[in-house]
């Protein structure tokens, strides 16, 4: 058993939002279980779903390989693949029936498996593994290919035994992350991606992890991967990775993929001492905390490294849902922070959440008005997203809807009873982009008149759309707010 085809379950045409969009990203963490598995001396290829147009393509290249394991490895790193799309979990389910049609074993890892692995299994999958699975993968195909049918000791598996699911031990999750091999880059049409990053934004971004894990206890994110633990990849290894792939591939742009990047004391400032030693000329943007983007040495060192773009978890402008959420941070940080980022020229950007328990019309109010005052480079708009192994699953599962999962990342639907009807969070998901890109267009017409007519002319005529988008989003709130829940 020497030969893997690796594949994962998100399919961009699934994703219409993300299609449009055209701002697609490898499949990180099935590029580092396939190396793993190269370096201990397996073959291995890679079918790419990201530009596939539907599961059934798999069937000439299992045809083509002839594998003796198929492995649907998802991508971790990447918050598309966290949402547990039900598009996506229907195409693993297709590509699961078509291997074993094949008699080949099926090997299944992603943060949907881990919560429902009963589904997978039901759906033909011989194994499921359980958080973390580059190390349990490597253990649990040594022992097939060594002909054993004794899977117990293999922590941190699922399977069907004798019509019975065994579960095994969790297993610990890495610590020495520079253990591990580079990505395997070279299985993938970077071609492909570039060409379409160059088609929709005129630059090429990649992405790139340094960490896993979250120490952090929001309670309504779930980590059934990376769990709670937080561990780094050395600067060094980063900007070696960093280095091949510029001298390689090419890039203009890094998305450093991490839940919250450089939280270890003094690892961003050697970051930015080696980026700038290599002479490395590239820009980045992150995830992190308003409380952690406070600290003045970080914020500094992050504008030497590159940073350009600094997205914030905000959430809420109410004090109130932010403790409610266990956040840890305040508004008051949210404000300091961002003027923070924008006296270093580093681009702030906020994470919204609307929908959670207990949300009135006073807290959403005050959400908007914190974007409204602040005026973030970008926003990102969310309702509130019910998954497995949360204190906020537990909190509304009694008030869950029968649908428990969005179709695609477009959705947005409200899938538990809360204060107000479905249909007013996706309103007010476009009230609240239409009326931040109105108050741009606001700032662009000031610019414009103290600059004697130096301004974004673009989007200073998009007030013509925006003013009247406004009105009319707002008008179909007002009336969807008195419906009942």
């Amino acid at each position: 058993m020497k030969k893997i085809l690796f594949t994962h379950s998100y399919f961009l045409h699934f994703d219409k939002k993300q299609e449009a969009i055209g701002k697609p990203y490898a499949p990180l963490a099935t590029l580092y279980a396939a190396a793993l598995m190269r370096e201990n001396g397996y073959e291995v290829s890679l079918f790419d779903t990201m530009f596939a147009k539907g599961a059934d393509e798999l069937i000439d290249v299992l045809k083509m390989d002839m594998p003796d394991l198929l492995v649907i490895y998802d991508d971790g790193f990447n918050y598309l693949t966290k949402m547990c799309l039900t598009n996506m979990r229907e195409a693993a389910f297709r590509m699961i029936n078509l291997a074993k049609r094949c008699g080949i074993t099926v090997i299944m890892s992603s943060s949907d498996a881990t919560d429902h692995y009963d589904q997978y299994l039901q759906a033909g999958a011989d194994f499921v593994l359980i958080g973390e699975g580059e190390m349990t993968l490597l253990e649990l195909t040594n022992a097939l290919a060594s002909g054993t049918t004794d899977f117990h000791n293999i922590q941190g598996i699922v399977f069907r035994e004798n019509g019975t699911t065994t579960q095994t031990a969790k297993r610990i999750v890495l610590k020495d992350l520079d253990s591990l091999p580079q990505p395997a880059w070279d299985l993938v049409d970077i071609d492909r991606y570039k060409a379409t990053w160059m088609k929709h934004a005129g630059y090429f971004s990649i992405n790139i992890v340094t960490t896993r894990g979250c120490p952090f206890k929001c309670n309504w994110c779930a980590k059934p991967i990376y769990g709670n633990r937080y561990n780094s990849r050395s600067p060094q290894k980063v900007v070696e990775e960093l280095k091949y792939l510029m001298e390689n591939y090419g890039f203009d742009h890094v998305w450093f993929c991490d839940d919250i990047f450089g939280l270890k004391p003094g690892w961003v400032e050697e970051f930015a001492n080696l980026v700038h030693k290599e002479n490395l000329n590239f820009k980045f943007k992150i995830q992190s905390r308003a409380d952690l983007l406070l600290q003045t040495a970080y914020v500094s060192s992050l504008q030497k490294a590159g940073c350009e773009n600094a997205w914030m978890g905000a959430e809420s402008g109410s004090q109130k849902i932010l403790d409610a959420m266990d956040k840890g941070i305040t508004v008051a940080q949210i404000h300091e922070a961002t003027n923070l980022l924008k006296f270093y020229k580093i681009k702030p950007s906020l994470f919204i959440q609307f929908g959670y328990l207990g949300e009135t019309k006073e807290d959403i109010k005050l959400t908007i008005k914190m974007i409204n005052d602040l005026m973030p480079h970008e926003i990102g708009i969310s309702v509130s997203y019910p998954l497995p192994g949360t204190g906020f699953y537990e909190k509304v599962k009694a008030a869950m809807q029968k649908k428990h999962n969005w179709t695609d990342s477009s959705e947005l639907a409200l899938m538990f009873r809360n204060t107000y009807v479905p249909s007013f969070y996706k309103q007010l998901h476009r009230y609240v982009h239409n009326n931040y890109k109105k108050h741009i267009a606001t700032i662009k017409w000031r610019e414009w008149f103290k600059q004697s007519g130096k301004s974004d002319v673009k989007k200073m005529l998009s007030a013509f759309y925006y003013f009247p988008a406004t009105w009319y989003n707002r008008v179909i709130l007002f009336s969807l707010q008195h419906k009942k829940a």
